[in-house]
């Protein structure tokens, strides 16, 4: 059953990620959520709380005109669940490493959730 129910506070999360609804993110979220983000080892970006996560998500929507998360493997174990991802955005605005609006930023990644008192407690998304 926990699985079923972290599944679905999962799903629900990408969902609303991927139509950069904001409210329906925070929905599923513990009031005390841990995100970070990790690229090639190192953290480049953490928040810590519902406020600081809010904050984050709406600076992030200005950068990318699309986004899409996909899920293509889901592993559970206890509280957690990682997760492979297939990230695609379109990005809406230049960015400092060169790269401009109008393409397309592919990745494949990792993602972690954790879940505490039927909400997500911890995000580290790692590229």
């Amino acid at each position: 059953m926990e699985n079923s129910n972290l599944k679905n506070l999962i799903e629900k999360y990408l969902s609303a990620y991927n139509t950069f609804n904001i409210d329906g993110m925070i929905g599923v979220l513990n009031e005390n959520i841990h995100f970070r983000n990790i690229s090639k080892g190192e953290v480049n970006s953490e928040t810590k709380g519902i406020q600081e996560f809010r904050t984050l998500a709406e600076q992030s929507i200005q950068v990318f005109s699309q986004r899409r998360q996909v899920i293509k493997n889901i592993t559970f174990a206890g509280d957690k669940a990682e997760v492979d991802i297939d990230y695609e955005g379109i990005l809406s605005r230049d960015l400092p490493n060169g790269m401009k609006a109008g393409e397309t930023l592919k990745l494949q990644g990792k993602s972690i959730f954790q879940m505490k008192d039927k909400k997500l407690i911890l995000i580290e998304d790692h590229s």
